[in-house]
């Protein structure tokens, strides 16, 4: 299960990389929160702030995300479609807890999540036969999902 985390998790976050907690940083941040779970682009960070008046420009959008995103605060995720997407990064490298799968629909575009981690044992193959350690993994699954196969949509 994903961890939730609250503001102030974020801001030590922040602080332990010798940062600050900029308003603009606090507010897109704050989309994540309120919409966890989502995987959202810059356009849809974008349009949350501002369905919620919150005035910042969409160039302070994409460069808090990408700042974030090198940080390790948010993950930015790639689904084949040209554009980027970010959730919040629950990782915890100290438990060697990783990231959940994403299963994308390549009719409708929905992405799911899937937590269940199947690759400990070819993980540990890796790291005994080339002696590469391993921080963590992406899994992307390309298909269709029940709801446009339902449609008709394959």
């Amino acid at each position: 299960m994903a961890e939730q985390f609250t503001m102030e998790d974020l801001k030590k976050r922040l602080q332990e990389r010798q940062l600050k907690m900029t308003p603009q940083r606090q507010i897109v941040l704050q989309a994540f929160l309120d919409h966890h779970g989502e995987h959202l682009s810059a356009e849809d960070v974008h349009g949350i702030l501002r369905d919620g008046k919150l005035e910042i420009g969409l160039a302070t959008v994409y460069r808090s995300l990408e700042l974030l995103a090198q940080i390790g605060i948010l993950q930015k995720l790639e689904f084949g479609d040209g554009c980027s997407r970010y959730e919040l990064n629950t990782n915890d490298p100290s438990h060697q807890r990783h990231h959940h799968h994403h299963l994308i629909c390549t009719q409708c575009g929905k992405v799911m999540e899937f937590d269940d981690d199947m690759l400990e044992s070819l993980e540990a193959d890796i790291t005994a036969k080339c002696g590469f350690r391993i921080h963590d993994h992406q899994v992307k699954f390309f298909g269709i999902c029940k709801e446009c196969q339902e449609k008709g949509e394959n």
